[in-house]
């Protein structure tokens, strides 16, 4: 009773939820990774610096381009899933500071003038707003199988050639096939996790 979600929207986006491992080969259409991205843009981040980038793998030729990086199984995975979205982290964000953070215009080169800032608080933001699109996918009714097994600097090459985007996490998106699910894994319970100061 704590919480405004009803339990139904807490089971689809938390309590059921998990890395989908197969897929079915039903299509993710643009239109739901519109509504996906529509839904999630909204994630915080500081300076309201939106650093994430959603490449979409759809072509066979993309994806086998995609999966010559991919460690062990998740090439496999990779393979067979519907759709895959590479995400990174645009290293220009600060160029577009003047129109989204327009209370102080200024931020872009006080704070983002130099490459290793901009790096530094790209990552760490475009993870954030990463959390948010998988329950994104989530809320749309699909499964995501993120997955960090990646030789990203080869991707960065393969993808990115221009240096300006770099790659941190790939995400398999379907609805979810059969044996999607491995056994639920543990968790902490909330007096190892949490500590009041």
């Amino acid at each position: 009773m704590s919480l405004a979600l009803d339990a139904a929207a807490q089971d689809l986006l938390f309590r059921e939820a998990q890395t989908a491992n197969t897929f079915t080969d039903e299509p993710v259409t643009d239109e739901q990774v519109q509504a996906i991205y529509d839904l999630v843009k909204y994630a915080p981040t500081a300076f309201n610096q939106s650093p994430l980038r959603i490449t979409l793998v759809r072509s066979e030729d993309a994806r086998r381009r995609l999966v010559e990086h991919a460690m062990g199984a998740n090439g496999p995975k990779t393979q067979t899933a519907p759709l895959t979205a590479i995400l990174s982290v645009d290293l220009d964000f600060h160029e577009h500071l003047p129109r989204l953070f327009p209370a102080a215009p200024g931020v872009k080169d006080a704070f983002f003038s130099e490459l290793a800032a901009r790096e530094a608080a790209g990552t760490q933001n475009a993870t954030l707003q990463a959390g948010y699109f998988i329950l994104g996918v989530r809320a749309a009714g699909l499964a995501a199988g993120p997955m960090t097994g990646f030789d990203f600097t080869g991707i960065d090459k393969e993808f990115f050639g221009d240096g300006k985007q770099k790659s941190f996490l790939v995400i398999n998106i379907g609805k979810p096939g059969a044996d999607a699910f491995f056994p639920r894994s543990p968790r902490l319970e909330f007096d190892e996790a949490v500590s009041t100061v």
